[in-house]
């Protein structure tokens, strides 16, 4: 199992997709993240029980853009929320990694943005980080997801620096340049790693 971080706005998702192109399985955690908490999960019941319908929008689903607000207001709101997912969400990746192994995959990636802030660095055979600089994160940040300045720099500060995150990386993929630049860093860490 390979490590896939970076920090949000970093470009960790492209290089996701560059990964794949070579048959290289991906579990992403966002989106085990995003299925765990549907309607009708055992997660989205607990989280609805605590932070009660006014998080929810009309079709049901979570109102994300509210339940951020409540997570970046009270730091122990986000450890509830974590309490609430982290084990449903586990057990998707544990269930993933074994169907992948049992159809004979040697390598599976795992991709996080918060790979290092939640341990599961020390559950994996090496760790790329995809970096960029703090300026570029902040504007392709507030382009993607239309956001103020100072909402993506806390969603930013949420997370542990890139620069921190490189000291845990066996490699690094600078992704501050065109996808080009990119790609030819994936291709040589694709060289680099003998089983990615």
């Amino acid at each position: 199992i390979i490590g896939l971080t970076g920090g949000i706005g970093s470009g960790k998702s492209t290089v996701s997709n560059m990964i794949r192109k070579y048959g290289i399985p991906v579990i992403d955690l966002d989106l085990l993240a995003r299925e765990v908490v549907k309607p009708k999960k055992p997660a989205y019941e607990l989280i609805v029980n605590h932070f009660s319908r006014d998080i929810l929008l009309k079709d049901g689903t979570l109102n994300r853009a509210k339940l951020r607000e409540i997570l970046f207001s009270d730091e122990s709101e986000r450890k509830i929320l974590n309490k609430f997912t982290h084990p449903y969400i586990g057990r998707e990746i544990l269930k993933l990694v074994i169907w992948y192994w049992i159809t004979g995959r040697k390598v599976v990636v795992l991709d996080t943005p918060l790979l290092i802030e939640g341990g599961l660095h020390k559950f994996v055979s090496s760790v790329i980080v995809v970096y960029c600089s703090e300026q570029i994160q902040l504007n392709r940040l507030m382009k993607r997801d239309n956001l103020s300045e100072q909402i993506a720099r806390q969603l930013i500060s949420a997370q542990i620096p890139l620069k921190e995150k490189i000291k845990f990386a066996d490699f690094v993929i600078d992704n501050s340049g065109d996808l080009s630049e990119t790609e030819y860093q994936v291709k040589n860490v694709n060289k680099a790693q003998p089983s990615l």
